[in-house]
């Protein structure tokens, strides 16, 4: 089968082809597990992290790609979830251990076993892709391959993040960055909190742009003061500084949620600019999104198949990958990115 290859850890600074497509051996489902047949996979800031080594992948080459939409080719002995034909997602989360304390209390996302795909597991960049039959997601019919693809991340994190804000309808709700991640969040808090302003803070023009025709209420940059404080703020920005400006943004009790698996380094040191008083006191809080469960998934298709949430996507051949995640890397966002494999 063909798919896009990560065999060493580089810089997309200096290497901008970091993927080679080849052609490998067709994966085999083991028990309890289903062949994907894959026909879109979602591009993801993830996938940066990995290549630049700030999440490295255990081994390599691997397989990237943890937005995967397909048809199930195959199934493996003892699989009675899903049968040859039917349609599935595979999220970023791959499979956890099952016995562990937050297995049991239902925090399978900070289970130490915890494996996400295209990282400790090939992913979906390719034709083919293997999974346990208990961490695939039945995809609702309203929504295509394209649009549904980024539920799987971009729309369960940016889920998962929403709850974790703990808004109250009425509230103001603050977005730091407007990729992938941060449109789905805007759509999803003006059908979950119809009185909660959005305010959405971004660097480029054309994001601001978009975040206004999907309705937010005030568009700023990171440097600028909104008209009011702030409830709650979800950060979905891949850099420190944007954290130090949203917390000066909250009100007191204010809480920010940090979306993301890994921050740059390259502005670390701004960190040091934090004064307590201003930024932290009066009881603010900082909550940091660890992965997702698969509660985070089903529970968001659900939604999002409810009201429907349908991401504004671009889509790209198997091969142009390369040019996706460059692009992505540039800032060159409106919407979602999805490579069409079949």
């Amino acid at each position: 089968m063909k798919a896009m290859l990560l065999k060493r850890i580089c810089s997309l600074e200096e290497n901008d082809t970091p993927l080679s497509l080849e052609s490998v051996d067709e994966p085999v489902p083991g028990r309890g597990e289903i062949l994907v047949q894959v026909t879109v996979c979602g591009v993801c800031r993830t996938e940066l992290d990995e290549i630049e080594g700030r999440t490295p992948p255990p081994r390599l080459p691997v397989i990237p790609g943890h937005q995967v939409i397909g048809i199930v080719a195959q199934a493996g002995e003892g699989v009675a979830r899903f049968a040859t034909g039917d349609r599935v997602g595979i999220a970023w989360i791959y499979s956890s251990c099952g016995r562990c304390s937050f297995c049991a209390g239902g925090k399978e996302n900070l289970c130490a076993e915890f494996r996400a795909t295209g990282r400790d597991a090939d992913g979906g960049y390719a034709e083919y892709v293997t999974v346990g039959e208990g961490y695939a997601f039945a995809i609702p019919p309203i929504l295509s391959d394209a649009e549904a693809a980024p539920l799987l991340c971009a729309g369960a994190v940016g889920y998962r993040a929403l709850r974790l804000a703990q808004l109250e309808d009425g509230h103001i709700l603050g977005l730091t960055g407007f990729g992938a991640s941060g449109h789905l969040v805007l759509k999803m808090a003006q059908a979950c909190y119809p009185r909660s302003p959005v305010f959405v803070f971004a660097r480029s023009e054309g994001e601001r742009s978009h975040a206004r025709d999907l309705g937010a209420a005030w568009t700023g940059s990171t440097e600028e003061s909104p008209p009011e404080k702030l409830h709650s703020i979800i950060d979905t920005t891949p850099a420190w500084k944007p954290v130090v400006k949203a917390l000066r943004n909250l009100r007191p009790g204010g809480r920010l949620v940090i979306n993301g698996i890994r921050k740059e380094d390259k502005d670390k040191n701004v960190l040091l600019s934090l004064d307590y008083t201003e930024d932290l006191w009066m009881e603010k809080e900082i909550k940091s999104v660890a992965n997702v469960e698969r509660r985070d998934v089903m529970e968001f298709l659900e939604l999002a198949a409810r009201i429907p949430i349908k991401p504004d996507v671009r889509e790209y051949s198997l091969d142009r990958a390369n040019t996706a995640l460059m692009e992505l890397k540039r800032r060159a966002i409106r919407g979602a990115k999805v490579l069409r494999i079949a």
